[in-house]
């Protein structure tokens, strides 16, 4: 489930959604929710089209 995107490992929403056995939903809702969890931006980033 861990791929490499410009040089960084990363695993995407949906995948920690099945690991969890949750929707990708919840898993954005708790890390929004949650920002002392995930104090560091480099922990989440939105990939865009550029």
């Amino acid at each position: 489930m861990i791929i490499e995107i410009r040089g960084q490992k990363v695993l995407l929403d949906s995948d920690v959604a099945k690991v969890y056995e949750v929707e990708t939903r919840d898993v954005n809702k708790a890390v929004k929710n949650n920002p002392d969890k995930f104090p560091n931006e480099s922990y989440i980033f939105e990939l865009t089209k550029d």
